[in-house]
């Protein structure tokens, strides 16, 4: 690739990219920035802070430069960047120079005085786009009750970033990216309905980098354990992330080693790739699921990645075959990184063979598209309901046997409700073709499934009604029980906290759609652990009642489940990770250092489980 030419590509991408509307992904430009500075080192484009402009925003300069960050992807990288700071730290006689690492995150970056917001922009001078916060971002790492450090203003720097998981859930098939959206919000006075709607449910937020979970330890440390510490800190980081940042924390130090004109010399960025390969695309298999989507998997000439022979690849989306042009003979790289079916990660060479189906591959019916996404319509779409009985039995987590050759099977022979599944017994699965043990195994299965405790909102959750997942289920029954749920009206979800309103009409309509399918199951007698309300919870009596848990490492006296669902009767709040308004952190064993130290700084009291148990009577 020519000098210019690779040149011009990065700055049309990085325009794209600081426009919420990328082209590639991160990795693919992250490699064409590695490749521009093999060829040329000094190039001037390595030397800048890449830009980012909001038209008709007043233009602020920084007190302090708000640098890009230089990047490590191998061991040997980070080596040589600690090394570095080593040999700076003994020129200042230093005896001990510490790390800090904390989650990259993948979002809009910004400095916020209290007074005013100001975006990154060149580095040295950025806009003025303070009016965020009155179209409703909200401030902190984590968001709830209570008058926690979160919701100020004035922590200096940080990113406003989009909850991944509520992006996942409801805006996947509406934006390309989740920094998308971002930009969108700051850039427009006039939000679009998904917008406005996760700007509702306080999904958008800035996050201030003081806020980050962290690691600190020293430069041996750091490079013996970087992988861990990378699990660790991004394990409960429900962000968009982008590796890793790693710094310097002796202020001293930071200012010895200062900047060059693009990052500062105290601070890096670890990225981590997954293990990638290159191979070609044979065909596209389309496959449907739940709500209808169908998507793609390109079947592929057989690689070796990861120690593991790979045929199959996923593709996300028909927006991105037919933006990508995606098709057979298509040359394209993978990337595995614990996924059981790789990733496309970026497409080498496109092909001339690019067909999108018109029609459902399961049912014949036609397709509409939403957003990126091809959708079959059509409820009784065999493949629609296979993959709603398999959410059932996947989410309730109380039956075995029932994997999707065994609910394909089913479907195909008519059995295709869930009440038609749980009127069978052994005999009847004996007629559809079960063998004696297998049939015996799936009826008991059932019976099982009814017997054992489950908790009421994992139930619901597993009746698959759309935008209601495991948490809002949860959510909804501390305030009604389950029973009213089947008449629920829109009104009455959109005044609980976090449901806004197009959420609201939406889960409403899928209740009132699996009705009858809610009171039979039922009627069948589950043993269901009810959510405490959260008007009982005000008379509930126990040392723990209206306090703010969070359980960590390996407990001993049950799983972490069925600790966190007895302290919900107790109660109290389960929390999935250590924040400002905290009350009690118990720990298992094997507790990571930086969780603890993470909650010996924000006060929060630490309790062993046996001192737990004490505590509640137990």
């Amino acid at each position: 690739m020519l000098l210019d030419d690779l040149v011009n590509k990065l700055e049309r991408y990085n325009l794209a990219y600081r426009s919420g509307q990328p082209l590639i992904s991160d990795a693919e430009y992250d490699s064409l920035v590695e490749e521009l500075r093999r060829l040329a080192p000094d190039h001037p484009y390595l030397q800048r802070v890449e830009p980012e402009q909001f038209a008709g925003r007043l233009e602020v300069r920084h007190p302090e430069p708000m640098l890009s960050t230089e990047k490590a992807y191998t061991q040997e990288q980070l080596q040589r960047f600690v090394a570095r700071v080593e040999k700076e730290a003994r020129a200042m006689s230093l005896d001990k120079v510490m790390f800090k690492v904390t989650p990259k995150l993948d979002g809009l970056a910004g400095r916020d005085d209290g007074t005013a917001f100001v975006s990154r922009g060149n580095g040295l001078v950025g806009y003025e786009i303070s009016s965020v916060f009155e179209k409703g971002v909200v401030v902190g790492y984590e968001i709830g009750g209570g008058s926690e450090k979160g919701g100020e203003r004035g922590q200096g720097l940080g990113e406003i970033v989009v909850v991944q998981s509520y992006f996942d859930a409801h805006l996947a098939d509406k934006f390309e990216h989740p920094r998308n959206m971002v930009v969108g919000i700051v850039s427009s006075d006039t939000i679009n309905e998904d917008a406005r709607q996760a700007l509702e449910d306080q999904q958008v937020r800035f996050v201030p980098y003081c806020q980050l979970p962290n690691w600190q330890g020293n430069g041996e440390q750091l490079i013996e354990q970087i992988d861990a510490i990378g699990e660790k800190l991004t394990a409960g980081c429900d962000y968009p992330l982008d590796g890793l940042v790693a710094e310097v924390m002796d202020e001293r130090l930071k200012v010895r080693m200062g900047a060059t004109s693009h990052h500062y010399r105290w601070q890096i960025a670890v990225k981590r790739k997954g293990q990638t390969a290159e191979t070609v695309v044979e065909s596209i298999q389309w496959q449907v699921g739940r709500t209808g989507n169908v998507t793609p998997v390109l079947a592929v000439d057989a690689v070796n990645l990861s120690g593991a022979t790979i045929r199959r690849v996923t593709a996300h989306h028909a927006g991105m075959v037919e933006k990508r042009r995606i098709g057979p003979g298509s040359r394209i790289e993978i990337i595995r990184s614990g996924e059981v079916i790789p990733k496309l990660e970026r497409v080498l060479s496109a092909s001339d063979q690019v067909e999108l189906p018109q029609k459902c591959p399961a049912c014949e019916h036609d397709l509409d598209w939403k957003g990126d996404f091809l959708r079959c319509n059509y409820t009784r779409c065999p493949a629609q309901i296979v993959q709603r009985i398999s959410h059932w039995f996947r989410v309730l987590g109380s039956a075995d046997w029932f994997g999707i050759k065994t609910i394909e099977k089913l479907v195909a022979q008519g059995v295709d409700t869930l009440e038609k599944v749980y009127a069978l017994d052994a005999p009847d699965f004996a007629s559809l073709g079960f063998g004696p043990v297998q049939s015996r195994n799936l009826a008991e299965a059932l019976a099982v499934s009814r017997a054992k405790p489950v908790e009421d909102w994992r139930f619901l959750a597993a009746l698959g009604v759309p935008d209601l997942g495991v948490g809002d289920s949860r959510r909804l029954l501390e305030h009604m029980p389950l029973e009213e749920i089947k008449s629920i009206a829109p009104q009455s979800i959109a005044r609980i906290n976090g449901f806004g309103e197009i959420t609201s009409r939406s889960i409403a309509a899928g209740v009132a759609e699996i009705k009858a399918t809610l009171l039979h199951m039922l009627s069948l007698g589950f043993n269901l652990e009810k959510t405490p309300l959260l008007s009982e919870k005000a008379t509930v009596q126990s040392p723990i009642a209206g306090k703010k848990l969070v359980f960590t490492g390996k407990l001993q006296g049950g799983s972490r489940e069925a600790m966190q669902a007895q302290a919900r009767q107790l109660g109290a709040q389960v929390q999935s990770a250590v924040s400002g308004n905290t009350d009690l952190l118990i720990c298992g064993e094997k507790v990571g250092a930086a969780k603890m130290d993470k909650a010996s700084s924000l006060g929060v009291k630490i309790l062993t489980e046996a001192e737990y148990y004490e505590l509640i009577g137990q």
